[in-house]
């Protein structure tokens, strides 16, 4: 029997990609998995986001490439790169919920921007999503009403709105307590397990990269690139680079420490 299931479902290619005449990253090569969860690390000011914004199409690379699935999203045309566009949702570091729609109204959106179904049934995969992310019968509540980790919850809703096989994370953490937090991580894994999506998350929350990821890349901003892939267990006990060592044992209640060694700052691989 043909096996269908594809070896990648994203895989970049010696990708380049700034602001301006500025080079933030270059020569960017890697491929995820089916079903993987790979966490893009580094320190403030990496090119994490930057990242991000490229795989996404929110930035046009210098050079490189981007495809899905063995389709170019960064030569696709306009028709082309709509229907990729439909196959990965994105859940914001700020959530970007709008503020003037209830949660069903936000969970919507990308179903009337990408499908022709009635009223009716986008009410019922709305009802099925918020179900799905525990937030049950909140349909009508405003984000303003809503706690940071109840936010999030509606937010990947909305990213999972349209059954994507891919959703990307910027910083899904990020503002949480370590109790919501724990428990955001908690629904990511229900999600990847229940619907087999293929999860690429940005991060810098230790406690998060060696609960979730199955692979890491490390991002360094003095080498515009990667400086280290592997498995979060593997890169702490093994890696030769004091930079990707020292950031993945550092204590987690030290952050600024942290960002220090991936983000260029003091070498302290010397003591």
């Amino acid at each position: 029997m043909k096996n269908d299931t594809p070896a990648t479902v994203i895989e970049v290619k010696n990708l380049a990609c700034g602001y301006g005449e500025t080079v933030v990253l270059q020569e960017i090569s890697f491929a995820v998995h089916p079903q993987e969860l790979l966490f893009v690390i580094g320190g403030s000011g990496c090119g994490k986001s930057t990242l991000l914004r490229c795989l996404i199409g929110l930035l046009k690379p210098f050079r490189g490439d981007v495809a899905y699935f063995g389709k170019s999203f960064t030569t696709a045309d306009a028709g082309q790169r709509r229907e990729i566009l439909k196959t990965f949702g994105v859940l914001y570091q700020d959530n970007a919920l709008w503020s003037s729609m209830t949660l069903a109204e936000n969970v919507s959106l990308p179903l009337e921007e990408h499908t022709s179904l009635p009223r009716s049934e986008r009410a019922e995969i709305v009802a099925l999503k918020l179900t799905q992310v525990g937030l049950s019968g909140s349909g009508d509540l405003f984000p303003s009403e809503l706690s940071g980790g109840m936010k999030k919850r509606a937010a990947l809703a909305r990213a999972l709105a349209l059954d994507p096989v891919i959703v990307f994370f910027d910083e899904p953490s990020e503002g949480l307590d370590p109790i919501t937090s724990r428990e955001m991580d908690r629904l990511i894994l229900q999600v990847r397990e229940t619907l087999g999506t293929t999860m690429v998350i940005v991060s810098h929350q230790l406690s998060s990269i060696f609960r979730l990821a199955d692979r890491v890349i490390v991002l360094d901003h003095e080498a515009k690139g990667i400086i280290a892939e592997g498995t979060p267990a593997e890169l702490a006990a093994t890696s030769t680079d004091p930079r990707v060592r020292d950031f993945l044992n550092q204590d987690e209640d030290s952050p600024k420490r942290m960002n220090q060694h991936l983000a260029g700052g003091p070498d302290h691989s010397s003591k």
